[in-house]
């Protein structure tokens, strides 16, 4: 890491008016311009949004009704901070090539508000105050998960995955497949295959999400040498790999209903659904004879499908279980 060399911001004139340019991006910032929504974005909220929201799910569709709700709450704020302190981490990692990436380029620490030393220092810190306060108010099996969840995302998926492998979607989805069965773990103390089926559901389900952007933002990876699989395999491969990994993806979301914690709500959505989403990858699939903006229009549409899809298929077992469907 670069020695802590301050930015120095420059001014401009513009009628009299003294005006900050914005800040360009340098590995060692020593002067911190942040204000309480840079370091908010350093939690990534729209994934830590969807990891308390499969968590509560983990948490509900557990057998037995939930005892004590302030302590269960506790238990979901601990989950949501340890996944704020892996997108910390993950941005404190990965500042460099995020200034290489349009969509990642405006993050706190490439545009200068943080520094990258101050950003480990908060991921650091959130990630040993969630599995205490998890330890706390659940217990150990659940904050071990939690834990193992933390390094996994930063270090097997973000140091040493992403760099390295066009694999680095599939095996380092495993990070974001794991918070159902955190949730599980707090309320019971256990992780039974059935905790284990929502993780296999979110891990399959990852490479088909991700491909799909990476086909429109290959140029953004390319830039950045990340070995993404349009960049390294070709679009043809990917669209391949994500016809095949949806065919496999759909069946095992549909499969919990052989299970007694989901019932036939949950099996309509995911069958109606997994159709859904499967003409959007054989349509993905079979887009190679298109023009490019048709391509990632194809693309994008599988992209946005499969978020719905996901959230549809946690929300069809929140649903039974507070409805009273399943014991």
């Amino acid at each position: 890491m670069a020695s802590d060399t301050p930015i120095s911001p420059q001014i401009s004139q513009e009628g009299g008016a003294t005006r900050s340019a914005p800040l360009s991006y340098s590995e060692g910032t020593a002067l911190s311009l942040a204000g309480p929504q840079d370091f908010f974005a350093l939690l990534k909220p729209r994934v830590m949004s969807l990891v308390v929201f499969t968590t509560l799910v983990g948490m509900v569709a557990a057998p037995g009704a939930i005892q004590n709700w302030p302590l269960a709450l506790m238990s979901l704020f601990a989950i949501a901070v340890g996944a704020g302190a892996s997108g910390a981490l993950n941005m404190w990692w990965d500042a460099d090539i995020d200034a290489k990436m349009s969509r990642t380029k405006d993050r706190p620490i490439p545009a200068g508000r943080i520094p990258r030393a101050e950003a480990a220092a908060f991921g650091g810190f959130l990630s040993l105050l969630s599995v205490w306060l998890l330890a706390l108010t659940a217990n150990y099996v659940a904050a071990g998960l939690l834990a193992f969840t933390i390094f996994f995302y930063v270090v097997i998926y973000s140091i040493g995955l992403k760099r390295s492998t066009p694999q680095n979607i599939v095996i380092g989805g495993a990070a974001g497949a794991l918070p159902p069965v955190v949730g599980w773990a707090a309320m019971t103390g256990t992780a039974p295959v059935e905790a284990w089926l929502l993780f296999t559901i979110i891990f399959l389900w990852t490479p088909p999400h991700f491909w799909a952007l990476a086909l429109v933002k290959s140029g953004d990876y390319e830039a950045a040498d990340v070995p993404m699989m349009p960049n390294v395999r070709g679009e043809a491969h990917t669209r391949r790999l994500i016809w095949l990994y949806s065919l496999i993806f759909v069946p095992i979301a549909i499969s919990p209903v052989l299970f007694p914690f989901a019932g036939w709500v949950y099996g309509g959505v995911a069958t109606l659904g997994g159709v859904l989403f499967l003409a959007r990858a054989w349509a993905v699939y079979r887009g190679g004879e298109e023009d490019r903006a048709a391509r990632d229009k194809v693309a994008m549409g599988l992209f946005g499908f499969s978020i719905f899809y996901l959230f549809s298929l946690f929300l069809a077992l929140l649903v039974e279980h507070w409805i009273g469907m399943h014991g």
